[in-house]
């Protein structure tokens, strides 16, 4: 475990942590005015490897060598220039900081970090992190990386756990949850702020996993497997995107305490793992396939569906007693990928620079009033 502290004069600014993967939805924005939960679970830590925040330049600034040179094989509006390897972190974890108020400029319903580090140490007011609340952002705090220093402390992290215990005892993501909006009124219902929509974790996986289904498919058709929710988060979207006419890719669902994939699977949507960020890896026969990363609990539930059971639980409630809560709703609109996440790793694929796949991102905003993306 570790605990940050202030490079300047030392103090600490965290309670102790354990590192886990950057989730894929750490820099998502999601809708307009829609309060979104803390990114972070309390007592971890993620590093992001590349740049993100201000200052920022734009694409004519960067130029496609330098872009290249730091993953980017297309164009994008802008790249961050900042120092890379930010610490988030949970806000309630933070500790001996204090807020800058000249730094809270340029928010809508809370902060952003847009002038960048809004936090500074308490003890020596060296600025060290920027506190992210506004809406359609998930609740954060970005160590600024040049600013702190890691120091282990007593009590070693958990090792992470196998695949066969994380398929076995993983929590998954539920595809549905509340959407609230900012300032939303007791009740229920769109008019009141509150309903029931795609879980935004699910969408940002989505995005991801996308991104690189294209870039599997060579320019053919895909076909996902199984049917049911697979099907329904993917398969609108590569029939739309990819050219009918042609012999199919197979992407099956495969990962710990699945089957083993047939030979002739080409894609393989697989679990990352939450500790590590390590990408399951399967074997023979299909080990030559491409392999497409989900988070654990998004990949979790399509693997094994948590359904709603009507009926006595057993083990879990007294015999006898009947689950009277009904099911989540389900969302009033067809599933749509993430398009900033989509974006976001399409463009750092060096497949990306196919003309077909670089037309994608050229009509990008076309897809999304499609309702694609």
């Amino acid at each position: 475990m570790f605990v940050f502290v202030c490079a300047g004069c030392g103090a600490e600014l965290t309670v102790p942590l354990s590192r886990v993967a950057l989730p894929v939805h750490a820099h998502q924005k999601y809708g307009n005015g829609l309060q979104l939960p803390v990114l972070m679970e309390p007592g971890t830590f993620a590093v992001d490897p590349e740049p993100w925040g201000p200052p920022w330049r734009t694409w004519e600034e960067i130029g496609p060598d330098e872009a290249a040179a730091r993953g980017v094989h297309a164009p994008v509006h802008a790249l961050s220039d900042a120092v890379p390897g930010a610490v988030v972190i949970a806000p309630g974890d933070a500790r001996g900081t204090r807020l800058v108020p000249q730094k809270g400029g340029g928010y809508c319903c809370g902060l952003d970090g847009g002038e960048g580090p809004n936090m500074a140490c308490e003890a020596c007011g060296l600025p060290v992190a920027s506190r992210i609340d506004d809406c359609s952002l998930w609740q954060a705090v970005w160590l600024a990386p040049d600013a702190v220093r890691r120091l282990p402390v007593d009590g070693a992290d958990a090792a992470a756990l196998s695949w066969e215990k994380l398929a076995a005892e993983g929590k998954g993501t539920p595809p549905f949850e509340p959407i609230v909006r900012w300032g939303a009124r007791p009740g229920a219902g769109p008019q009141a702020g509150r309903w029931w929509g795609w879980s935004p974790q699910w969408e940002a996986a989505a995005g991801q996993a996308l991104a690189h289904l294209l870039v599997a498919s060579e320019g053919r058709p895909v076909a996902v497997a199984p049917d049911g929710l697979v099907a329904e988060v993917f398969q609108r979207a590569l029939d739309a995107l990819l050219p009918s006419g042609l012999p199919s890719r197979r992407a099956v669902l495969a990962g710990p305490r699945r089957p083993v994939p047939d030979a002739d699977a080409d894609i393989l949507l697989v679990p990352t793992h939450p500790q590590t960020g390590e990408t399951w890896t399967p074997t023979d026969p299909a080990a030559a396939a491409y392999p497409v990363p989900l988070p654990f609990g998004v990949w979790r539930w399509l693997a094994f569906p948590e359904p709603h059971l009507p009926f006595p639980a057993s083990g879990g409630m007294p015999a006898g007693v009947l689950r009277d809560d009904p099911p989540a709703p389900r969302p009033g609109r067809l599933f749509r990928a993430d398009p900033g996440v989509f974006e976001r790793t399409l463009v750092r694929l060096p497949g990306v620079r196919s003309p077909w796949l670089r037309g994608i991102l050229e009509n990008l905003t076309e897809h999304m009033r499609a309702g694609l993306l």
